[in-house]
């Protein structure tokens, strides 16, 4: 298989980004050197049905595509969003745009094709990123979802937050081994095939995994049955091995971010925490998980060609899209 060399300009956007800035600087510039016309295609109300409107599925989307920018704007649209993330999560958000590429040739797609195209990833913000008040941001495309609630510079929310690979290891061509969310998986089968008989009776809640993520795109996600696996019922090297799963996933955000959501987790307890598996115990077999406490829920799924197409998902139970901070805040303010 040819591989397509990626443009110099998608190299240069993967590099990770100054963290000099805020959120609101990096977005007020974006958009001034965007220009009206196209700010208008990328901006909404904060309050616009739209900005809870998530998918990550190939489709058409609210917001300005990469293909539409120009290289440095393309750059600064990078940048902003690294600004809610850690350089782990922006290599893996950027990683997802590149495999796009590789997708269009491992299914034999021409050269001009738009279905498959790393340029078909959107940026949007919702509001007005001038520190008044709380406002969205979203990067968008297929197998990407990350969605930003922020306010004076601190992001109050950072999901849902979906992380996608498509093929989830390279099979051929320079690129070939590549595997893009490699810890999600790795880490997932060391800690299931190192269960008791005792312990795999209740983490493995199917024979069979389901075909995507459960909650899929729905605006709020919930506790999932049956739950599988409770923590106080793994030792404590297995507890260790879930936390380090956990870990990955929030991990994807700035070490604040992080922070806050690991106190989150601590304060609802431990104990409440689940792991269930569904489906095969080595790669190539259809297989899924989810980890679940008060606070959050994580699924994966891998189930699409042939156990090779990875579905990542990170929720925040009671604080998707902010709902939680929103209310706190708005309480607060009318005080």
């Amino acid at each position: 298989m040819k591989t397509l060399l990626l443009p110099a300009l998608l190299l240069l956007i993967m590099m990770p980004s100054a963290r000099s800035q805020t959120p609101e600087r990096a977005a007020t510039a974006l958009l001034a050197e965007l220009g009206p016309e196209k700010s208008a295609k990328m901006t909404a109300s904060f309050d616009a049905e739209e900005r809870t409107n998530w998918h990550f599925v190939p489709k058409d989307r609210f917001g300005i595509r990469l293909k539409e920018m120009t290289a440095q704007q393309q750059k600064q649209a990078f940048a902003l969003i690294n600004l809610c993330l850690s350089a782990e999560g922006a290599r893996k958000a950027k990683g997802v745009v590149a495999l796009e590429s590789i997708l269009r040739e491992v299914e034999k797609r021409p050269i001009n094709d738009t279905y498959r195209d790393s340029g078909n990833f959107y940026f949007a913000v919702f509001g007005k990123p001038d520190g008044k008040a709380p406002w969205g941001l979203r990067m968008e495309g297929h197998h990407v979802s990350l969605n930003f609630t922020i306010y004076k510079g601190q992001v109050l929310s950072a999901a849902p937050g979906f992380l996608g690979a498509n093929p989830a290891i390279v099979p051929e061509g320079p690129a070939k081994g590549h595997q893009l969310l490699k810890e999600e998986t790795t880490l997932a089968f060391a800690l299931v095939n190192g269960l008791s008989a005792s312990q795999e009776q209740a983490a493995v809640v199917s024979g069979k995994a389901p075909a995507d993520i459960i909650t899929g795109n729905k605006r709020n996600a919930w506790q999932l049955e049956p739950p599988g696996i409770a923590w106080q019922d793994l030792k404590p090297a297995q507890q260790r091995q879930l936390r380090e799963l956990i870990d990955v996933y929030i991990g994807r955000y700035t070490r604040l971010m992080k922070d806050i959501l690991w106190k989150e987790i601590e304060s609802a307890g431990f104990v409440n925490i689940r792991f269930a598996w569904a489906g095969g115990k080595v790669w190539g077999e259809g297989h899924y998980y989810r980890i679940q406490g008060p606070t959050f829920l994580i699924e994966y799924d891998n189930t699409q060609n042939n156990g090779n197409h990875v579905h990542s998902v990170f929720r925040e139970l009671k604080n998707d899209f902010g709902d939680d901070a929103l209310k706190e805040h708005y309480k607060t303010a009318h005080h």
